[in-house]
């Protein structure tokens, strides 16, 4: 359990995350993710990194439990800087990231897979942010680079999921296989990647994040300040006492 780093191919890093049943990963998870993807990046034999996930799902986000049982902001303030570390590090990641999606992407699986370079998903990946269900806000700035800006706001307020087929078609995932091909189909778009220049390829990474229309590393900060305000005027706490458990990930799928 938790984050591991391989490297099955010249040029190829592929980071894994593994906890356990869904993915929901705790305070400590975020930060160990920030700094495998980081490592990976800055390995000068690595000219494209793989984010992956194992078990039932890609991920289901903040471990909501860990929040619920801690007393005081401490758990939430943990997830909060975790969140942001692991985002920016895929973000900032010095070389093009691709990230491999399988069943259900929610939450802060929003913000890592929106801030990844390219996208391949199994046929049943299904993308959202459950946040209003669950007393947070945020990574609608994650959601924005992946579906039109209305259905953004669509799926944001109702909590539904859109399936990898419709991302495919917004052009926000590059190619939708069948579960047990999504690995070799990340690692083909991984390895055609570091078939290019290492020094070339960074610089075109460091390029393209600079002509970026919307600073991603910000207007995430921003969302994360009323997740914090809706903490401490109680109502994430209301809406978090109500969230069933037995409640099925990513229910609710956009039509």
């Amino acid at each position: 359990m938790g984050v591991s780093t391989a490297r099955p191919q010249e040029g190829v890093a592929v980071v894994t995350v593994d906890y356990p049943p869904v993915n929901a990963l705790p305070v400590q998870g975020w930060y160990d993710l920030a700094t495998a993807v980081h490592a990976a990046g800055s390995d000068p034999g690595v000219r494209c990194v793989v984010l992956t996930a194992t078990g039932r799902g890609f991920n289901a986000g903040v471990d909501i439990k860990e929040v619920r049982r801690s007393a005081g902001h401490d758990a939430l303030i943990g997830a909060n800087r975790g969140c942001y570390e692991a985002f920016a590090a895929v973000y900032d990641c010095e070389v093009p990231v691709v990230a491999a999606v399988h069943g259900f992407c929610l939450g802060g699986g929003i913000g890592l897979v929106g801030n990844a370079d390219a996208i391949v998903a199994s046929e049943d990946a299904t993308f959202g942010l459950p946040e209003l269900d669950r007393g947070a806000l945020g990574a609608a700035t994650h959601l924005a680079r992946l579906v039109p800006q209305h259905l953004m706001r669509a799926l944001y307020y109702t909590s539904r999921t859109a399936a990898a087929e419709e991302l495919h078609r917004h052009g926000s995932v590059w190619r939708v296989v069948p579960r047990e091909r999504l690995r070799a189909a990340a690692l083909e778009l991984a390895g055609e990647i570091a078939a290019k220049d290492s020094s070339l390829i960074r610089l075109a990474k460091a390029a393209i994040n600079g002509i970026d229309p919307v600073d991603v590393r910000r207007s995430y900060r921003f969302e994360q300040g009323f997740t914090f305000e809706a903490n401490l005027s109680g109502v994430a706490d209301r809406v978090r006492a109500a969230f069933g458990t037995d409640r099925p990930a990513g229910q609710g799928q956009h039509p």
